[in-house]
């Protein structure tokens, strides 16, 4: 069964605790999203605050997938370019779906959603994401249309003595 994507979904408590909680399932399982397992709830709650402060500020929109039951399984986060000279370009955050889905084609599904809400942002004709290499997610990426326009190596500090590149990754719209 696919996923039914939904962007600026309303925000309520159970919206709040399903992304909050895929956010830690995903940190959990290793995932990419910018936090090292273990992690709690309220390791991740700062940056979720974070999040919902730029959502309501109209910064940032909101993309989520749910499963059949209806649960948050799948999330991004496309945000506004502010510079004056970049506002034809989004960036896409936190791309997540949750470990018990992977595997299931719901990541392309996800990006797929996210290029098509992309497209209906006015004036908008590219997506930019950054990634942490010395995992492969940039080969998924690239297999969803996404270039490699740059790389900062070591930029990212996994661990002592774990640092990973910072990769950026661009898919024009047109």
């Amino acid at each position: 069964m696919a996923l039914t994507f939904r962007l600026d979904p309303e925000i309520d408590p159970a919206l709040r605790d399903g992304v909050l909680a895929l956010w830690v399932d995903v940190s959990n399982a290793d995932g990419a999203v910018g936090f090292v397992p273990p992690v709690t709830v309220e390791d991740i709650r700062p940056e979720w605050l974070k999040r919902l402060t730029q959502l309501s500020q109209g910064d940032t929109r909101l993309l989520v997938g749910y499963d059949e039951d209806g649960t948050v399984a799948a999330t991004a986060f496309l945000a506004y370019n502010t510079h004056r000279l970049m506002k034809h370009w989004i960036w896409l955050y936190v791309v997540m779906v949750h470990p018990k889905h992977q595997g299931k084609g719901y990541g392309r599904d996800l990006m797929a959603a996210a290029a098509d809400a992309a497209r209906g942002f006015d004036g908008i004709q590219a997506i930019r994401l950054t990634c942490r290499g010395g995992i492969g997610v940039d080969r998924f990426y690239e297999s969803c249309g996404y270039k490699e326009v740059g790389r900062v190596p070591g930029a990212i500090r996994v661990a002592p003595g774990d640092d990973r590149d910072d990769i950026t990754m661009l898919l024009p719209l047109g």
